[in-house]
């Protein structure tokens, strides 16, 4: 026979009759799903690695201009004394040294260094608003053809199944290729109608992924016990939605998320390697490589920001799977 529990609050402490006279009663503690979570992510070195990465990824995009101020130059700043005037290349090969951390781009000698930290802020921020933009719209069109069901999901699914057959690459380059010619007619000066394109066409058309799996998970969550016991009680759709089913969709989700992230930050080096992005001299990683392809006697020139491509995309993978492994409680970590 199992021992009696006092219950008081959110605790749970043994009888006094069954407690070992001199021991003090053990308190039992519940834990919630998130701390439960939190606990599992802790325990996986991997992935905890790669959110400290993301972390510090961030930290530098917005230090930037800071960062450049103490070790580095102004991204737009040319330094021909770094040039060799006969062969139009860095001196040394690559001109890295205590001034130039990662050396100079050839021709002009701007500072690789600097360029790498900018590109960062554009790369990051076109993939997070993006992403933020496709799981908005998803979740609203996922949770809504999967609660609704009937013609609504009928119609929400056949408008999926067109967004996922579309040919995005292509539509995005002519979109933001024809789009780019108003520039000049629009108030909008610098880069912003570039990044707010990137943002529309990444997020926008990215959308019907999440969608599928929300709708989904709504399809289960629907037929659970708690929803008809909402329902028996008198609550409407709307209360259903925002209070029972939505906070059970939060997991997949920040898992999807996670994962979205990375192929976003692919996307926008895509495009800006293909000319269709952020248009010269701002510094963006995709438009980096683009132009080291010219010059492919200059290694350093292509290896840093594909470097840091591979590791923005990387520690965002390696963290999406841990906090995927974290928030499953089918989970044996």
């Amino acid at each position: 026979m199992s021992a009696p529990l006092d219950v008081s609050g959110d605790e749970l402490r043994a009888a006094p009759e069954v407690v070992s006279p001199g021991a003090d009663a053990k308190v039992i503690q519940g834990r919630s799903l998130g701390r439960i979570a939190w606990t599992r992510l802790k325990r996986d070195k991997i992935a905890m690695g790669g959110g400290f990465v993301i972390i510090f990824l961030v930290l530098v995009a917005i230090f930037a201009p800071v960062l450049v101020g103490w070790f580095g130059h102004p991204p737009n700043e040319f330094h021909q004394e770094m040039i060799d005037t006969l062969t139009m290349q860095p001196k040394g090969g690559t001109g890295i040294s205590a001034d130039f951390l990662f050396g100079v781009e050839p021709v002009n000698g701007r500072d690789l260094f600097s360029r790498v930290l900018y590109g960062a802020r554009i790369s990051l921020l076109v993939a997070f608003f993006a992403t933020l933009l496709s799981v908005v719209i998803g979740t609203i069109m996922g949770v809504t053809a999967g609660y609704f069901g009937g013609w609504v999901d009928a119609l929400i699914s056949r408008l999926m199944d067109i967004f996922l057959a579309f040919p995005l690459l292509v539509f995005a380059l002519a979109l933001v290729g024809v789009l780019a010619q108003f520039e000049t007619q629009l108030a909008v000066k610098g880069d912003t109608l570039r990044i707010l394109l990137l943002i529309f066409v990444i997020g926008f058309f990215n959308w019907s992924y999440i969608a599928r799996i929300i709708r989904g998970q709504t399809l289960s969550l629907r037929e659970r016990e708690f929803v008809d016991a909402a329902r028996s009680l008198g609550a409407r759709g709307p209360y259903i939605l925002f209070r029972e089913i939505l906070p059970n969709l939060i997991a997949p989700i920040l898992i999807y998320a996670t994962l979205l992230i990375p192929a976003n930050v692919l996307f926008e080096a895509a495009l800006s390697f293909l000319g269709v992005g952020i248009q010269p001299p701002t510094a963006t990683w995709g438009g980096m490589l683009s132009a080291a392809v010219r010059y492919y006697t200059v290694p350093h020139f292509m290896f840093f920001p594909g470097m840091a491509i591979f590791i923005t995309v990387l520690a965002f993978n390696l963290f999406g799977d841990g906090l995927r492994d974290a928030l499953d409680p089918k989970s044996s970590r």
